[in-house]
């Protein structure tokens, strides 16, 4: 329960950091602000090497998984897609409406409400006495497989937000086909270290090797024809071909646990600035075109949140549209269980801010992060009450 407090705490922290740093600080925030953003690198590197290690399948017996990550797959996109047509349609003037520029966008961001956030399910389950349960074990795969499903989703998004076609948009594809190719080729292979400390030491390496990738093609082409590909993939694959041994201890829980909070943090500080009185929009402070929606009120905002975070819980209860073997309570059980979003949801609106898209959609696809957060204790009983129902009843 602590580490989903500390969670939304710490995300609502950087929030207002990062209202308060800008002023303070005047000129030197810029220096500040490039910190955070390689430390923010790191953190998501840490995270997803995590996600990348607990994903382990029987690839002798794979039909055994469609139906799971179909499922999974669709428990992912109805919540992304309900949250994208809501922005488009309740927040976009309606001239943009048939703009393939706020569709990309919006689809960009709206991405940030489709994972499950396995750790903190896993954890809160684990802690309730739930492992032995069906609803458990089920949604271990399902929650694997559709941060899966979004990191694969994430590489045709952004290269719609890069656009145009060109040697290094080739590159680009060719690495990430290249990434995809060797972490199936050689999932679970190598047996290295996983230690907390050799855990973050490969995090640094393989943001290093991004950041260096970038840094280089950014010298000689410009910024516009630099190679940037975001962590979130590499740091994946690169978990997944390690052969994953579960190290208990709680010190590994501990700086686990820590790397999550400080990334939190972080993302709430690189949130744009925010200003409740502009009501026209800036286009010449950014590239992105719904960040020029001009802000709304405090009660405007609440109100969306609310909203957003009602439709994207809505959209995961796909699974109780199938494993009918299995009680409409055990299903539901899972589908509820599915609600918890976190760290990689966050790394997506990290990803966002990365293309400049900011305004009211990105302060309430925060906001919202923050109260699903918030009602992620009450989620996680009512699936301990619902799986204890469910075992009374057979």
């Amino acid at each position: 329960m602590k580490r989903v407090i500390s969670f939304s705490l710490m995300l609502m922290v950087g929030l207002v950091l990062s209202q308060i740093l800008p002023m303070l600080m005047g000129e030197a925030y810029a220096e500040l602000k490039h910190m955070v953003e390689v430390t923010l690198g790191i953190c998501l590197a840490f995270i997803m090497i995590n996600v990348g290690r607990e994903f382990e399948i029987d690839k002798s017996n794979i039909r055994v998984y469609v139906k799971d990550y179909l499922v999974a797959m669709l428990a992912a996109a109805l919540p992304w897609i309900f949250i994208a047509l809501y922005y488009i349609f309740a927040l976009m003037p309606q001239e943009w409406w048939g703009m393939g520029e706020t569709w990309k966008e919006t689809l960009l961001l709206s991405r940030f409400a489709a994972p499950t956030s396995a750790g903190i399910l896993f954890s809160m389950l684990a802690a309730m006495q739930l492992q032995k349960s069906w609803v458990y074990q089920k949604a271990q795969t399902l929650a694997i497989f559709d941060d899966l499903d979004t990191i694969i989703l994430m590489v045709p998004l952004q290269v719609a937000m890069i656009g145009e076609m060109n040697w290094q948009m080739m590159a680009m594809l060719i690495t990430i086909f290249a990434m995809f190719f060797i972490g199936w080729k050689f999932m679970s292979r190598f047996e290295i270290p996983q230690n907390w400390y050799a855990v973050f030491t490969y995090s640094v390496l393989v943001y290093g090797a991004t950041y260096f990738i970038y840094t280089v093609t950014k010298h000689f082409f410009g910024a516009q024809g630099a190679i940037h590909i975001e962590v979130l993939l590499p740091a994946f694959i690169f978990g997944m071909i390690i052969k994953n041994r579960h190290i208990g201890g709680k010190g590994e829980l501990a700086f686990a646990t820590t790397i999550s909070v400080v990334f939190m943090l972080l993302v709430g500080m690189s949130m744009p600035l925010i200003d409740f009185g502009d009501t026209t929009p800036s286009a010449g402070e950014s590239t992105s075109l719904i960040a020029t929606i001009p802000m709304m009120s405090g009660w405007k905002i609440a109100l969306h949140v609310l909203a957003v975070t009602v439709l994207s819980n809505l959209g995961k209860l796909a699974p109780m549209l199938f494993y009918h073997d299995r009680s409409l309570t055990e299903r539901l059980a899972l589908s509820v269980g599915m609600f918890a979003r976190g760290e990689v949801g966050a790394g997506v609106i990290f990803i966002a801010l990365g293309y400049n898209i900011g305004g009211p959609v990105l302060l309430i696809s925060v906001l919202a992060l923050v109260l699903n957060l918030i009602l992620t204790i009450g989620f996680v009983y009512t699936v301990k009450h619902l799986a204890l129902k469910a075992e009374k009843a057979k």
